[in-house]
């Protein structure tokens, strides 16, 4: 089964990264900007390039794909060991997300565009009630699918605990918690965020370590939940950041 990445910032990562096309469609008379040099390079790559009219880019993505859309072979999903390893292979502690019931593709593709930047080794998501990686995911992510492994897993809390295992501690986004400035967050670590309306589930709240909370002065009662997992996964940043200081 063949997947789509739209969108000239996607195509252009997946064709650095070395990810396997099948075909290159482009809208006809688009030669313009950046699309150039994703044509050179899909041309030297020897990726079949096929001209196609507006309306067909529209079917088979239904956004801005900007006048392109790689065909490409199913994602492949990761294993959670692999970012373990990946981890240690870059000799830091690890640091995963683990995204529970989050269902809106833009929110997963934006998770990943932010975790990647941020240096995170790997995103894991449940195979039920999720939404899973697709086009839209990709075009969100802006490039982050080719380079952050994700892991689909049967059970969240069972993973959780496996990970807790291993040395990792967990980090709940909730509502009611320590106060995220305040609460230490370094070392090899799983950072949990809940789905867009029900939050994290409660069986697998009560395997977090810890439950952190972002403080909020408005009216409106919650954050969005890319938007909540940037801030805290910034803030995991920039105390890894002062701890590699002061090692340093």
């Amino acid at each position: 089964m063949n997947e789509y990445i739209p969108g000239r910032n996607g195509v252009a990562e997946a064709l650095k990264a070395g990810r396997s096309f099948i075909k290159l469609y482009v809208g006809e008379g688009k030669t313009e900007g950046s699309l150039k040099e994703i044509l050179a390079k899909a041309k030297a790559a020897g990726i079949p390039i096929q001209r196609v009219p507006k309306k067909k880019l529209d079917a088979l993505y239904c956004g801005n794909h900007q006048g392109v859309i790689g065909a490409v072979a199913a994602y492949e999903y990761a294993e959670v060991d692999d970012m373990l390893s990946a981890a240690a292979a870059r000799g830091e502690d690890p640091f995963l997300l683990m995204l529970a019931e989050v269902e809106d593709p833009h929110n997963l593709g934006a998770i990943m565009r932010t975790a990647e930047i941020a240096g995170a080794h790997g995103i894991i998501i449940p195979k039920n009630n999720s939404v899973g990686l697709n086009a839209t995911v990709a075009k969100t992510a802006a490039g982050a699918t080719e380079y952050l492994p994700v892991a689909r897993v049967a059970n969240l809390v069972q993973t959780t605990k496996d990970l807790k295992n291993q040395g990792l501690w967990v980090y709940g986004a909730a509502m009611e918690g320590s106060c995220l400035w305040q609460q230490e967050m370094k070392g090899p670590l799983l950072l949990v965020i809940g789905g867009e309306d029900r939050g994290i589930p409660r069986l697998l709240l009560q395997n977090c370590d810890f439950k952190v909370t972002i403080p909020m002065q408005g009216h409106v009662p919650s954050l969005n939940a890319s938007v909540a997992a940037g801030v805290m996964i910034y803030e995991i940043l920039r105390q890894r950041n002062i701890a590699s200081l002061e090692k340093n």
